[in-house]
């Protein structure tokens, strides 16, 4: 049982191969990534992104992995191709609790496409006006998400949306009311609760906190935390922050104009980071 049990440890949940992003028509110049120089993944002829160039990882159940990088780097383009907000040029990803983990996920239909969307991955934006429907009550965009899975009892859902809202601590005396009533704090709550409606092992969070007071900043990072360990979900988080990395990350990889330049344990790239874009980034922190 337990060699069994240290098997699944080594198995991906999710494993990513080779993951190519561009946006843009592209031209003769850039016609595949390795055309462009490694200081740049903008075509200066066409002005075509290669957002992401040959990314590779894997994420373990129950673990938190970090993607840290500049403004322009395509930690977040990687996490709206996993999510299929944007179609990948090419490159795979699999997910072991769908069709065994054989199957490329970018490859299927868009019904099975919405289908890992609802019960296999969540997803918590930087902007809640992205993850939300703001006409909608708080309780309301929880449904939405449960009656797309196929649940339709409404008092099966009132109760799961109460049960995940009182898990983010938003008071239930809330629950009925709009979320563009809320502070940015109780609206990432909001949207994470969303997102957690259908018990997903996967949970994608894309620079959560930008823009928050650092008060605030700090519930919802505890919050993060308090889930992961409680729900034992598997996360991915993009921030530009080291801070934030560091309290959440137990691996972490650092992305330079679309490509992963570093990876590794999360206190090994904090502490001793080999590439220089990495020391630079670290020592901007110090």
């Amino acid at each position: 049982m337990v060699s069994e049990q240290m098997s699944n440890l080594n198995i991906p949940l999710l494993s990513v191969r080779n993951l190519m992003k561009r946006y843009g028509e592209g031209c003769s110049e850039c016609a595949s990534a390795d055309m462009l120089s490694d200081q740049s993944n903008r075509c200066s002829t066409c002005g075509s992104v290669w957002a992401c160039r040959d990314v590779s990882f894997d994420l373990y159940e129950g673990e938190i992995l970090g993607i840290v990088g500049e403004s322009g780097s395509g930690k977040s383009s990687l996490v709206k191709c996993l999510y299929f907000d944007d179609a990948v040029q090419s490159g795979s990803a699999t997910i072991t609790s769908y069709e065994e983990g054989h199957v490329n996920i970018f490859a299927e239909s868009a019904q099975q496409k919405r289908y890992i969307r609802n019960y296999l991955m969540g997803m918590v934006y930087q902007n809640p006006w992205m993850g939300l429907k703001m006409s909608f009550s708080s309780g309301g965009n929880i449904a939405e998400k449960l009656i797309a899975s196929g649940t339709y009892h409404v008092e099966s859902i009132r109760s799961r949306a109460a049960e995940l809202l009182d898990h983010v601590e938003i008071p239930l005396a809330r629950m009925d009311e709009l979320p563009k009533n809320f502070s940015g704090g109780m609206q990432q709550r909001v949207q994470i609760s969303k997102a957690l409606a259908n018990n997903p092992p996967i949970l994608l969070l894309d620079e959560v906190t930008t823009g928050l007071d650092l008060s605030v900043q700090a519930k919802v990072l505890d919050l993060i935390r308090k889930l992961q360990r409680e729900l034992n979900v598997a996360m991915i988080v993009v921030s530009h922050d080291l801070s934030v990395i560091r309290m959440l990350a137990d691996r972490t990889f650092v992305m330079r104009n679309g490509q992963v330049v570093e990876q590794g344990l999360t206190d090994q790239i904090l502490e001793d980071p080999m590439h220089p874009y990495t020391q630079q980034l670290v020592h901007s922190l110090l």
